[in-house]
């Protein structure tokens, strides 16, 4: 299956690069297909849109970066006496993103110890044309990710934390959705997810809420309904599924500072996830970590 995917990657990129949209398939999972439509100017998977300007001064940051917490160099910001974590996972271009950092430390001040982890090991996505996407993504399985994460969780766990929760934007969605199905969290939140399909969510285990982009080309509205069906068939999970009018994909953490309207909408986006984990981490006792 591992394969399968990547191979289905090199596609999506292929597509991307002539000028196609990418969208669901009809076969119940959140594929890639050929469909004509007005492709981003710079040709680029829409994944990759609007990367992230790493000099970009975001205010300082009110965090540190740990280099081995639980085998992992980490972003950590907030208080461990909250006794409550929330782990954001990151999209393609890793964990030193300044504008992930600065949503991890408003994230924080809600009253939560935030930890974003370096789950691509010092080789995040770098738009180097000497290093194609299709090339670098085979090097990235959120899978392996995902099991990557649980000795963090092992980890806040021993340093008494009573809840976690994850966070997974893009590829770091499909990270978020892997540790769902196990007993590793208590509830997950996905933002314009990437690699998602609808068989994911008839795995779930967990609280999951998923944002969704109403021009997000890589998981459209359709395709999100389409898990928000499956999770109403999985009658073990609470679920909560929401579209951002106008937003493309990446709205969550890549979004343009100078445009008032994608800053609202990201603001809308991070309020919405940090209510979830409220009403999960901090109300929510039936839940407990094993």
């Amino acid at each position: 299956m591992p394969l399968l995917r990547c191979l289905l990657v090199v596609l999506a990129v292929v597509v991307a690069s002539a000028g196609l949209a990418l969208a669901e398939l009809n076969t119940g999972g959140a594929g890639w297909q050929v469909s004509p439509s007005p492709a981003p100017s710079t040709g680029k998977h829409p994944c990759l849109d609007n990367s992230p300007n790493m000099t970009e001064k975001t205010g300082g940051e009110a965090g540190e970066v740990v280099h081995d917490y639980g085998g992992l160099e980490c972003y950590v910001t907030g208080s461990r006496r909250s006794g409550r974590a929330i782990i954001l996972v990151s999209d393609y271009y890793g964990f030193r993103a300044p504008k992930l950092r600065q949503i991890a430390d408003k994230v924080a001040y809600s009253g939560y110890y935030v930890v974003v982890p370096d789950l691509l090991y010092g080789d995040p996505y770098t738009d180097d044309p000497a290093r194609p996407f299709w090339v670098w993504i085979m090097a990235h399985s959120p899978e392996e990710a995902a099991e990557k994460t649980k000795p963090l969780i092992a980890a806040l766990k021993k340093e008494g934390m009573s809840s976690v929760g994850v966070g997974g934007y893009c590829w770091g969605g499909k990270v978020a959705v892997e540790l769902s199905k196990t007993e590793e969290t208590q509830a997950v939140v996905i933002s314009h997810p990437s690699l998602v399909t609808v068989h994911d969510m008839t795995e779930v285990k967990r609280p999951i809420e998923i944002l969704g982009g109403e021009r997000d080309t890589i998981t459209p509205p359709l395709v999100v309904h389409q898990f928000e069906h499956a999770l109403d068939q999985n009658n073990r999970v609470d679920h909560f599924v929401k579209i951002f009018p106008k937003a493309p994909h990446g709205f969550a953490c890549r979004y343009n500072a100078s445009d008032p309207f994608a800053v609202k909408t990201a603001e809308e986006a991070r309020a919405d996830m940090v209510q979830w984990f409220d009403e999960y981490l901090k109300q929510h006792g039936e839940f407990q970590l094993q």
